[in-house]
C-alpha cells in the first residue's frame, strides 16, 4: 500500500514510513491489547488535543495497561511532529499503547510493558458537498459488560469495520448502528445528530458507544448559540423522520448525511451552524 507522508516517534525517535513495532508475541498482535486516540491538526491549530492525549490514558488503563507517558509529553510531541511537515499540512494525530508482555495467565497483558508509539500522517480533510447516504445496519454495539465500550479500543473496531462493509454492499456510504435494545447508538465511524421541529437530538449515552470529544465539543457549541440539544433514546424510525441529520467525529469534525435509505436529505440550519461554531472555536483556541 502507498502510505501518504508518515512521521513516527518510537522509542524515542523520529521514524518516517510504516515501520514494523511489534512480532507474533506481542501481547497487543496476539491478544489485542491496544488502545489508540485520534486528534487533527488542520488550518494550522489542534482543536482539543489535550483532552485526546488525556483520553488515551484512560483508555489504557480501562484494558489494564499503563501509558508510559503523560499527556503533556504526548502534547509536546505532536507539536514536534507537525514541523516535520510541509507548512499547512492537515494531519491525523495517532497515539497509540499496545501491550508488549503478558502475565502467566497469556490472556493479560503485563500491565507494566505497555508501549507507546505517536503516528502522524497527512489526511486531508474531507469537505461537505458529496453524497453521505445512510442506511439501518443489522450488527449492534456491544455493552460495556460485553466489550470495553468506553476505551477507544482497537478490539472494537473489527464489529464497526463489518457493519460498514455490509452497509457498502448495498451501495450506502456508512450506516447507523444499534445497541442490544434496539435503539440507534452511532454510525460505524462517527456519533450522530438529527434535529427535529427546531429542536437537535443525539443518543443518550448509554455505554454502548464512546462519548467522543467532537461529540461533547458540538453539544457545547451548538446549546451556546442557543439551540436546544436533546440527548435521549433514539430510534430509527425518528432517523427515518428527521428534518436533518448529521455526524460528528474527530476525523471530519462535522459534516451532513445526505441520504437515508431512499430519502433525500439537504444539510440543513443546524448542521450549518454546528459546523461554523467549530471552526471559530478551533481558530480561537489557536
Amino acid at each position: 500500500m502507498a502510505w501518504s507522508e508518515t512521521w513516527n516517534f518510537i522509542n524515542g525517535e523520529w521514524v518516517s514510513g510504516n515501520p514494523p513495532i511489534a512480532g507474533p508475541r506481542s501481547h497487543g498482535i496476539w491478544q489485542a491489547s491496544s488502545v489508540f486516540d485520534g486528534a487533527r491538526y488542520f488550518e494550522g491549530v489542534m482543536p482539543d488535543l489535550k483532552f485526546h492525549a488525556e483520553r488515551i490514558q484512560r483508555s489504557a488503563a480501562t484494558i489494564g495497561l499503563k501509558c508510559p507517558v503523560d499527556a503533556d509529553t504526548i502534547i509536546g510531541l505532536v507539536k514536534e511532529g507537525v514541523k516535520k511537515f510541509a507548512p499547512g499540512t492537515a494531519l491525523y494525530i495517532k497515539p497509540l499503547v499496545y501491550g508488549e508482555g503478558q502475565l502467566a495467565s497469556a490472556i493479560q497483558p503485563d500491565p507494566d510493558d505497555a508501549r507507546f508509539v505517536l503516528c502522524l500522517f497527512e489526511a486531508p480533510m474531507p469537505q461537505p458537498g458529496g453524497q453521505n447516504a445512510i442506511t439501518l445496519s443489522p450488527y449492534r454495539r456491544p455493552t460495556v459488560e460485553c466489550m470495553p465500550t468506553d476505551a477507544k479500543a482497537g478490539c472494537l473496531y473489527p464489529n464497526n469495520a463489518r457493519a460498514l462493509r455490509e452497509a457498502r454492499s448495498r451501495g450506502f456510504d456508512n450506516c447507523l448502528v444499534r445497541d442490544m435494545l434496539g435503539n440507534i447508538a452511532e454510525t460505524s465511524t462517527s456519533n450522530i445528530f438529527m434535529a427535529k421541529g427546531g429542536v437537535v437530538y443525539t443518543p443518550a449515552l448509554n455505554g454502548t458507544f464512546l462519548n467522543g470529544i467532537t461529540r461533547q465539543r458540538l453539544i457545547s457549541l451548538l446549546r451556546a448559540t442557543g439551540a436546544e440539544v436533546v440527548e435521549k433514546s433514539l430510534t430509527y424510525a425518528d432517523f427515518e423522520d428527521a428534518d436533518e441529520i448529521f455526524t460528528a467525529g474527530n476525523y471530519a469534525k462535522c459534516m451532513p448525511v445526505t441520504r437515508i435509505d431512499e430519502r433525500d436529505l439537504q444539510p440543513g440550519p443546524f448542521f450549518t451552524k454546528a459546523r461554523a461554531a467549530y471552526w471559530d472555536f478551533a481558530h480561537s483556541k489557536a
